[in-house]
């Protein structure tokens, strides 16, 4: 004796929870129409509207009046969402970054995965493909310097998984995003130069193809016409200096340095061409300060700047991860909405607000 078949109704609810399952119907796509269960299944008007009320009231598909039926959005378990943070290198920076996005994790309850791509687009690419296979709730990531890739992101934006963009952005993306004040950064540091006494000031750059590069570069340029100070080329030129051969970067030093009008300070771009700033300067024969002063568009770098500098700008950048987090947090919960862009200040402190200060003192090595 055989077990007595389910009614009809769930028999056509299980098939097509079937086909929802398969991918036949995408989420937030126009579901199957009650005429067409009743002609695909042979079954009664009734049967069909009574499968699709029990697939409404489960939450598998939404009922919209004058427009039809269509896929809901996929739900994830309790306990099962998930948040792929994507990061370039490491560095007290890029860790407080990750720290405001953990702390973000455990307060609204998501699992943490995290990719160091160390600069490389292969690597990024490859790692927001594994966030959509994987089923991410929402994805922050820290673009690579020159970043062109374009076919993954237009996939993380059909299926409509939440993506928020830290530190930096894509000016050719439409894309949420959580920044610094970059423009103010380069603004606002080389107007406390100006206030100082320098009137001569060189830039030296680590990365140069990124937006938060540009904007502190606009930010210098800005406040050099605000202060009736001429740029020069020479000075404020958009050129690599940290990956450059060390014999190529102490030859841009002494050329600069050695020009009529020689440079007072060099404003480095971030922490690391600071540092290496500050070996090529002493090894040149120069001390820091004395000879020639130095400042930090960002402290992001292998040490506290603060102490070598005449000025640097403090970064927040545990706050700029707790707020990434937030806003994908409220795109995830929310839904879908215009993108936003939130940009958090900075602090410029000078050399008077270190606890104390560091001196480098010149010691040529032999044959320069």
């Amino acid at each position: 004796m055989t077990g007595a078949q389910p009614p009809l109704y769930q028999q056509v609810k299980r098939e097509l929870l079937a086909a929802i399952a398969a991918g036949e119907y995408s989420p937030g796509k126009p579901f199957v129409t009650q005429r067409e269960i009743c002609e695909r299944f042979g079954v009664s008007h009734a049967t069909a509207v009574r499968a699709l009320n029990e697939l409404a009231a489960e939450g598998h598909v939404i009922r919209r009046r004058g427009q039809g039926t269509f896929v809901a959005e996929r739900k994830p378990a309790p306990g099962d969402q998930t948040v792929a943070c994507i990061l370039q290198y490491h560095g007290p920076h890029v860790s407080q970054l990750l720290a405001g996005v953990e702390a973000g994790c455990a307060e609204f309850g998501y699992r943490l995965y995290l990719t160091h791509c160390e600069g490389d687009t292969a690597r990024e690419e490859h790692a927001l493909r594994q966030a959509l296979a994987h089923n991410a709730s929402g994805i922050i990531i820290y673009p690579a310097e020159g970043s062109r890739i374009e076919g993954v992101y237009e996939e993380v934006r059909a299926q409509r998984v939440p993506l928020v963009m830290v530190d930096r952005y894509r000016s050719d993306l439409a894309t949420d995003a959580v920044l610094v004040d970059n423009f103010g950064a380069g603004h606002d540091l080389t107007v406390e130069l100006i206030e100082i006494g320098h009137r001569v000031i060189a830039t030296l750059w680590d990365e140069t193809d990124a937006t938060s590069v540009r904007d502190r570069l606009a930010g210098h340029l800005q406040a050099l016409r605000e202060n009736n100070i001429p740029a020069r080329p020479d000075l404020t030129v958009l050129r690599r200096y940290r990956s450059q051969p060390v014999e190529q970067r102490r030859a841009m030093l002494s050329e600069l340095l050695n020009g009529p009008q020689p440079p007072t300070v060099f404003l480095c771009s971030n922490g690391y061409a600071l540092a290496t700033a500050a070996h090529d300067l002493a090894a040149l024969g120069l001390d820091i300060p004395g000879d020639v002063d130095l400042a930090g568009m960002d402290d992001a770098g292998p040490f506290d700047v603060l102490p070598l500098t005449v000025a640097a700008v403090e970064l927040p950048s545990r706050e700029l991860g707790r707020r990434a987090m937030r806003l994908l947090h409220s795109r995830v919960t929310e839904g879908p909405a215009d993108p936003e862009m939130i940009v958090l200040p900075v602090t410029v402190k000078n050399r008077k607000s270190a606890p104390g200060h560091l001196r480098v003192v010149g010691a040529p090595w032999e044959g320069r």
